[in-house]
């Protein structure tokens, strides 16, 4: 089941000071006021349709699943994407079974930087040497397309079979190399995670998790 749309508090906020502001405005400042308020409007409405949560496909037919945690990556103060993890059981055994990481970017990404840097956590955490690496950017390159801000790509991890992968909710490829998918999830589950407080969040680990 698909987590509850989360508006932004600031949006929140600017329509309601908007909407005040247009009460008690003058008849001549009204269509200024009108203005902002059906930007606030506009605002709302793109946050309800790039919610964060399950292709609708594996809302349908994944019994079982729950988000467990969720959590944002920012970089100097810029919030690059929201994360969260659906599995049937929190904690680090959620990896054992079958488990959907979506990531919602708040920029825009290329797919050839979404693989270059997937393959860059690879080799960093050595799961594989570079002739895989290289066959492995091939395939990644067909489930990580472009994507701009607002987009969400989601995958499923099947352990032991492969992943299958989909952008806002239009499947984009199936990979049938568990190798692979293991180790493009360890990317934020792992360990050894270069962002370990995100990883504990997206477990259920962290104070505040789900």
């Amino acid at each position: 089941m698909n987590a509850p749309t989360r508006f932004p508090a600031r949006a929140t906020q600017r329509l309601r000071r908007g909407l005040n502001r247009l009460v008690r405005a003058p008849h001549a400042r009204r269509a200024r006021e009108l203005g902002s308020v059906l930007a606030c409007c506009m605002l709302l409405a793109m946050q309800t349709v790039h919610a964060l949560g399950l292709p609708p496909q594996l809302a349908a037919s994944e019994a079982g699943l729950r988000e467990i945690g969720r959590g944002e990556l920012r970089w100097l103060g810029f919030k690059l994407y929201d994360a969260a993890l659906w599995a049937r059981v929190p904690g680090a055994q959620a990896m054992d079974d079958e488990y959907v990481l979506s990531i919602r970017y708040a920029r825009a990404v290329s797919s050839e930087r979404l693989v270059e840097l997937s393959l860059e956590e690879m080799r960093r955490l050595d799961l594989a040497d570079e002739p895989t690496l290289a066959r492995w950017a091939e395939a990644l390159a067909a489930a990580l397309p472009s994507v701009a801000a607002g987009d969400t790509l989601s995958g499923l991890h099947r352990p032991g079979r492969g992943a299958a992968f989909w952008h806002d909710g239009r499947a984009t490829a199936e990979l049938d190399d568990p190798a692979l998918a293991q180790a493009f999830f360890a990317i934020w589950l792992d360990e050894r995670t270069r962002e370990p407080a995100l990883r504990a969040r997206l477990l259920g680990l962290a104070d505040g998790a789900r």
